[in-house]
């Protein structure tokens, strides 16, 4: 028998409010959270974004709100953009309790916020440098909190925020109850939790069960400069409802934005460099879907909740395996269906066994959409558009061209010369055939290099010489970690060899290295 809300102790006024907000039954963190955090207790959840989890602290850190003007519940989250999304679906659940969520963030007015502040609010929800701002100012009371929440947690030690963190606990009332939500548990939060909090409840929704039962995961082998091709094919015929594309930098993401923009797709950016305004107004057109297909940064995007994304577009191969949780969570949300999608270029292959080992899932290879399914593809969006403006009669206007064209074409002939036009038009003609671009995967040596961070190597400086010394191309370079005295490097096995041979007794930044295979290990 499934779990229905009114089986939690919660009032009346909160169930309406889910039920207006198109929420049916508890999805599994809610269940497993709810009654433990109602309760009082501590409570630390590993879920991945998109399972729930607002509600499932939400609703019991409303339920247990102390009155007053002081906010009673203070809430921790990464980003500006998962503070908003956080306090208006907290604004959504307390609605009919009259419940205030004040998000409170840099780059909107510290002004503006002291006075929401002053005026009461009872649940405040911050990234963590404004948060320590404002008890600074003392225009943040925090006399009244029993509830603290870190939401993001992991997302939060990455961007540098656990000291931060520490200071604002250790600034908080020690009777109070902790919630610590996060997709991954990396040693420094574990330490926090067991630092801050007393005999916590630990829940946990499986990620492989998540990840595998409602996302289809699928890699393409796609050489780096066949990647914008291989995403417009992507688009024209998986036709996504609202897409997620990541790339590593801002650059890219500039540049492939702009080039879908250029073909014609209802593409937008978001980035670091972009102004919180601009960015505040690119989501609010993706999630309206003015724009469908939306190009981001991993840290962009931290925080961003969209109901409705079909697809996940790896364009870049996340860089580790947490980023790729992070990613795909995006999609199929709440056990809706969703598509995840990752470019591999062949020095990515151990990343991407990296990345199924790790989250341990399986991400099958496909094949490439031909240039002939694109082509069917528009053809036939052409002729329903036709079919369309002919059923409802959109053409009586043009009339007047085709019986001036009759007297020396046939209208079979006009018809044809249209839908020529038509295809022309649709880049129909245009598409690259980049099949035979496609490429075998390559196995991979590690090599051993006696340079490393404290000779001032970089991973631009290995491969330069590498290139120059053993006269191979880059591409047959995969990755390079640089340790503190010496360095790992992988290349194509075919070539291994011979940059052994070439490259021992050269001088690399003023240092004569030495290069061998490197020892098995285990990843």
């Amino acid at each position: 028998m499934s779990v229905m809300f009114s089986d939690f102790k919660i009032s009346h006024e909160i169930i309406k409010s889910l039920i207006e907000m198109g929420f049916e039954e508890p999805t599994p963190i809610q269940q497993m959270a709810i009654p433990p955090a109602l309760q009082g207790r501590d409570l630390i959840g590993q879920a991945q974004t998109g399972t729930g989890k607002t509600a499932a602290f939400g609703i019991p850190v409303i339920e247990r709100l102390q009155p007053g003007k002081l906010p009673s519940a203070l809430v921790l989250a990464p980003t500006r953009e998962l503070a908003i999304q956080i306090a208006e679906e907290l604004n959504r659940i307390g609605r009919r309790k009259k419940v205030l969520s004040l998000p409170i963030y840099g780059g909107q007015s510290i002004e503006r916020q002291i006075r929401a502040l002053r005026k009461g609010v009872n649940i405040v929800v911050g990234t963590p440098g404004r948060i320590i701002d404002h008890i600074n100012r003392k225009t943040l009371k925090l006399t009244n909190i029993r509830t603290l929440v870190l939401d993001e947690a992991d997302e939060m030690l990455n961007m540098g925020f656990i000291d931060d963190i520490e200071w604002i606990i250790n600034s908080l009332p020690e009777e109070r109850q902790t919630m610590l939500f996060s997709a991954t548990m990396p040693e420094p939060i574990l330490k926090i939790a067991r630092k801050y909090m007393i005999s916590p409840e630990r829940i946990s929704v499986d990620a492989k069960k998540i990840v595998v039962s409602s996302i289809r995961q699928v890699f393409y082998e796609v050489r780096e400069e066949d990647k914008i091709n291989a995403l417009s094919r992507i688009i024209d015929v998986e036709d996504p409802s609202l897409a997620l594309v990541f790339c590593h930098t801002k650059k890219e993401v500039d540049d492939v934005a702009g080039k879908l923009q250029q073909m014609g797709y209802y593409a937008g950016a978001i980035h670091g460099d972009y102004s919180q305004v601009r960015r505040e107004r690119i989501m609010e057109k993706f999630r309206k879907g003015d724009i469908d297909i939306l190009v981001a940064t991993d840290v962009a995007a931290r925080g961003l909740d969209v109901s409705g994304v079909t697809h996940v577009i790896n364009y870049s191969i996340p860089q580790n395996p947490d980023s790729y949780i992070h990613r795909i969570g995006r999609t199929g949300r709440a056990g809706k269906s969703g598509i995840a999608i990752t470019f591999v270029t062949p020095r990515e292959y151990r990343n991407l066994r990296l990345i199924e080992r790790t989250a341990r899932t399986r991400i099958l290879r496909a094949e490439l959409p031909s240039k002939e399914d694109v082509v069917k593809i528009r053809q036939q969006e052409i002729i329903e558009e036709i079919e369309y403006v002919l059923h409802n009669r959109e053409f009586v206007e043009r009339v007047s061209f085709i019986e001036g064209l009759s007297g020396e074409f046939s209208l079979k002939e006009i018809a044809a010369a249209a839908l020529q036009v038509a295809f022309s038009y649709a880049g129909v003609e245009e598409i690259e055939d980049i099949s035979h671009k496609m490429f075998a995967t390559s196995e991979y040596t590690r090599l051993f290099l006696s340079i490393g961070r404290r000779d001032n190597v970089t991973p631009s400086d290995i491969v330069r010489s590498i290139v120059r010394v053993a006269g191979i191309d880059n591409r047959k370079i995969g990755n390079i970690s640089i340790l503190d005295k010496f360095s790992f490097v992988e290349v194509s096995s075919d070539v291994a060899d011979l940059v052994i041979q070439n490259v021992k007794g050269t001088v690399i930044n003023g240092k004569k290295i030495f290069v061998d295979r490197a020892r098995e290990r285990n990843i």
